[in-house]
């Protein structure tokens, strides 16, 4: 897997590279799903991150939460001015306590107005009674003192063991450390400071002209950082990301663009089948881009751009959760066609992609069709078998439900690839989805079974 100084310091591991890979987004396709404008052009910004929207800081700490005093464990994430808030949490019901107090700050409806994201790492704050809560409510305090906005603005995550009481002692020492630290340069420290078993910081952002849909003369853009390598299969977003942007949204409006990108991302992720108690996922809306002008409205070609850039930059960093599973080798995507509704097509992807036999077997080089026809059948999907089609990298190897003699070697070569391909047609419907996940390797079990020492 590489080490953190390996991939901060040497070449690029192949973490690394399947991470970047993993990062790469068909834009084009997404903005025809979305219904933008054709003269409008997006682009990957080159490094870019939570910080490349206009209007928005951050910081990356050691604050004390880890023993190791190299690692960074802290993350401020803030806004010059108040903005619009949207965010999506876990629906595990032994939900944390940051969860509760974040949830309550947007009013128990998901949006609202908001200044600052504080994220830790080395400690989740879940299962952790009344004590938890308060000191949630005092971690959103104690940043609301050093940014200089009332506790009810401040957004509070925690990622980590489950069960441990959260010390105060970091945040009060830490904050004001995080708060001088704070610049559009520091997103990718901030990055670094929201990972627990990650090998690789998360991070994506787009832009794109405003010319075409209204704003002449003004680039909007989308950026974020996420973190998450196992515990993954979220019900809402992902583990913890936070994500800004500089176009002019109403707080409502944007807590439906966030859903909606959400469900086409990091609700099609998953590593073993497990979801946090953590989970959230942040938007934030400085409008800076275009001051003085009316926020988007409702049906616009400018806000369908903006689902547009959304959407690419969760996709990407759900990419990149999945590339960097724990234990991971290969980011593998699922995707299923020909399903008689919706629901069946997810239900089959997901089946296939928590399968261990077929993510075994994905580690082994194996194109063993026969795991995945398995898997299909028990997901309570509808379909016939003999209307099946399964391909692996591009290679037929099941067709009307019955076996396609392929070339092993060739299949050998093409499992070389950083990302695995596996498609399946039920034949039923005009449904589809895709889903994605990663190997599982003998790393997977050492990470988790050594988690907590």
């Amino acid at each position: 897997m590489g080490t953190q100084a390996e991939v901060e310091q040497g070449a690029p591991t192949g973490t690394q590279r399947r991470v970047a890979s993993a990062a790469e987004v068909n834009m084009d396709e997404l903005a025809q799903r979305c219904g933008v404008p054709p003269l409008v052009r997006f682009s990957f910004v080159e490094g870019g991150g939570v910080t490349s929207a206009k209007g928005f800081s951050a910081a990356g700490v050691h604050a004390g939460f880890r023993d190791d005093p190299h690692r960074l464990d802290m993350a401020l994430v803030a806004s010059g001015d108040p903005c619009s808030c949207a965010a999506t949490f876990t629906r595990n019901v032994f939900c944390s306590a940051p969860v509760q107090v974040s949830r309550a700050h947007l009013g128990g409806c998901g949006y609202g107005t908001a200044r600052a994201v504080v994220v830790n790492s080395g400690n989740a704050n879940a299962a952790t009674g009344e004590q938890g809560l308060r000191a949630a409510q005092e971690t959103a305090r104690l940043a609301g003192e050093a940014v200089g906005c009332p506790a009810s603005e401040v957004m509070v995550a925690s990622t980590g063991v489950i069960g441990v009481h959260l010390p105060l002692g970091p945040f009060e020492s830490g904050l004001p450390r995080a708060v001088l630290q704070l610049s559009p340069e520091g997103g990718a420290r901030a990055a670094r400071a929201i990972m627990t078993t990650d090998t690789v910081p998360k991070t994506a952002a787009v832009r794109f002209p405003g010319d075409a849909v209204g704003y002449p003369g003004a680039t909007f853009t989308v950026g974020g950082m996420a973190k998450g390598s196992g515990m993954i299969m979220p019900n809402m977003a992902t583990m913890i990301a936070v994500v800004t942007t500089d176009a002019p949204v109403r707080d409502d409006m944007l807590h439906r663009c966030l859903v909606r990108a959400v469900q086409g991302s990091f609700n099609k992720v998953t590593v073993d089948s497990d979801t946090s108690t953590n989970d959230s996922c942040f938007l934030l809306a400085s409008g800076k881009a275009a001051d003085g002008q009316p926020c988007f409205s409702e049906g616009s070609p400018a806000l369908a751009a903006f689902q547009c850039a959304l959407d690419g930059v969760c996709q990407s960093l759900a990419r990149q959760m999945a590339a960097d599973g724990e234990g991971a080798t290969r980011l593998v995507t699922v995707t299923v066609s020909g399903a008689a509704s919706v629901q069946d097509a997810d239900a089959a992807a997901r089946t296939v992609a928590n399968s261990p036999l077929v993510k075994t077997a994905i580690f082994g080089h194996d194109a063993n069709w026969g795991r995945i026809a398995a898997a299909l059948g028990r997901s309570g999907a509808a379909f016939a078998q003999e209307d099946v089609a399964i391909s692996i990298m591009g290679i037929p190897v099941c067709r009307c439900g019955l076996t396609v003699p392929f070339d092993e070697d060739e299949a050998l070569r093409r499992f070389q690839a950083p990302e695995v391909v596996i498609e399946a047609d039920l034949g039923a419907g005009e449904c589809s989805t895709t889903v994605w996940t990663c190997d599982f390797t003998h790393d997977y079990v050492s990470i988790n079974g050594d988690y907590r020492s």
